[in-house]
């Protein structure tokens, strides 16, 4: 492995949505500015006129009419490209229901829209940057997740509603026993899992949200890259992993009137954003002794996200309405926290269980055992040879 940075902080931008037809219908108030200059984000109490607006900075702020275009360039590219140099990143959506949390990630599903969500231009990103990479060798898969009600749940397996445990390892680390790998080629095999995984998700209708997530969920790309060294002439590989989570938005049972599942889903939901919030605190308290990340699953997965060997970005999604003044509030203090974790994340090299060695060592198996056999069938050695070769995508 690479030697360890000296850390650095999780980043945090916050971007407000326009009004929604709920909030025009109750002829809301914008309480919400933005500089995006000093990256500043103003909040007003209507209810205390004689208090000053409340004020948070950020990383980077993105106002009403921001596009995701915007976002991913100046944001989430860095991350990606960090990714392909094989260190692991995180990006994150965190906010209340209806506030644009999947919208920012998944975005219109149209090439070419500046409102294209981050989760589909990474993918586009990826390829095309391992297209150019004369010379190394890619292989590409993916996983995607969902943490229903405390239960894991592989959105791509065969059995969607089976619950998956989590186990931890020495050298790999928190995992999730048998959650389901799929070799990706390009774009298109990419957003074919996304759009599975999304039909398979638990989603439910709320008065905040006639679409609304009831769990959180992440779709994972690892990206495994084989090169040559100049130096000593010996293959080296990388590892790079971008997790790309969308959390279940917070709410209050007093606006949404959730009932019985809905209601039983919601407390769940709460309370694990209750727990990454004490992870947080934790993290950048710098007198806790112990970081509560074992009290919710999702804590336990985005453990290596925050404070760990991850370069993170968390994205707080925010309503401009003097309706939901408690909930931005409580999003902008959330994100505010955030910021000040520290993570140390390391180059990704030379994993013991890289999948590309672990197929570059049987290309060489089959190799000798041609080569073994003698001169009897050199068609076929060629044949089989090419065939075993193209179980990576060679770009």
């Amino acid at each position: 492995m690479a030697a360890s940075n000296t850390g650095e902080t999780v980043r945090v931008i916050v971007r407000c949505r326009p009004m929604n037809q709920r909030e025009n219908d109750l002829q809301s108030q914008t309480i919400v500015s933005m500089d995006t200059q000093t990256n500043q984000v103003m909040l007003e109490n209507l209810e205390q006129t004689n208090e000053p607006p409340k004020q948070f900075t950020f990383d980077a702020v993105y106002p009403e009419n921001s596009i995701t275009e915007s976002i991913y360039t100046d944001s989430v590219f860095p991350l990606v490209e960090s990714v392909l140099e094989g260190y692991n990143a995180t990006v994150f959506a965190y906010g209340q229901t209806g506030c644009g949390k999947s919208y920012t990630m998944q975005g219109v599903n149209t090439p070419g829209s500046p409102q294209r969500g981050i989760i589909p231009r990474s993918f586009e990103h990826i390829f095309e940057a391992s297209s150019v990479a004369a010379g190394t060798k890619y292989l590409i898969r993916a996983s995607y997740l969902e943490i229903y009600n405390e239960s894991i749940r592989d959105l791509l397996g065969k059995d969607i509603k089976a619950a998956l445990d989590l186990k931890e390892h020495t050298d790999k680390g928190v995992y999730i026993q048998n959650l389901t790998w799929h070799q990706c080629t390009n774009v298109e095999d990419c957003e074919r899992l996304m759009d599975k995984g999304n039909k398979n998700r638990a989603t439910g209708a709320t008065l905040m949200n006639k679409d609304s997530s009831r769990s959180h969920s992440i779709f994972t790309i690892l990206t495994e890259m084989c090169s040559r060294s100049e130096v000593d002439g010996k293959e080296h590989i990388r590892a790079g992993k971008l997790n790309l989570v969308d959390l279940a938005g917070s709410e209050r049972q007093s606006k949404t009137h959730a009932e019985g599942e809905r209601l039983r889903e919601a407390t769940r939901i709460n309370l694990s954003l209750s727990a990454l919030g004490n992870v947080i605190s934790a993290l950048v308290d710098g007198r806790s002794k112990h970081i509560p990340y074992r009290d919710s699953k999702l804590t336990r997965l985005l453990q290596d996200s925050l404070g760990g060997n991850t370069k993170t970005l968390m994205v707080a999604a925010i309503s401009p309405a003097h309706d939901n003044y408690e909930e931005t509030l409580s999003t902008l203090r959330y994100a505010n926290r955030a910021k000040n974790i520290k993570n140390k994340p390391h180059i990704n090299e030379d994993p013991r269980d890289a999948q590309m060695r672990v197929l570059q060592e049987e290309i060489n198996r089959l190799k000798q055992e041609l080569l073994g056999a003698g001169n009897t069938n050199r068609g076929n050695q060629s044949s089989l040879t090419d065939g075993q070769v193209s179980l990576f995508v060679l770009l």
